[in-house]
């Protein structure tokens, strides 16, 4: 089962973790934007900030569409995060 996915970062988010994509293989813990960003939020800093405190700021893409919190992520996917002005 291919839980391999490729997330894109946009805006702020690029000077923020100095990458603007990475490859991620999915825990099984994470079925969904929701899940997906909390597992994020767990590297520690800049990260933590980015996705928990941060998080209802961020525009989402799952495959090229614009995504919810509930929005299901499995392997294939391409999710994209958007910030701008977070300070």
């Amino acid at each position: 089962m291919n839980r391999q996915i490729k997330i894109y970062f946009f805006g702020h988010l690029v000077d923020m973790l100095y990458r603007d994509n990475e490859v991620l293989f999915l825990p099984l813990s994470v079925n969904d934007v929701q899940t997906l960003m909390a597992h994020l939020a767990k590297r520690g800093e800049p990260w933590t900030p980015l996705f928990d405190k941060h998080a209802a700021r961020l525009k989402i893409t799952v495959n090229k569409q614009f995504a919810e919190l509930d929005t299901p992520v499995k392997g294939g996917d391409e999710v994209g995060f958007v910030a701008f002005n977070l300070s």
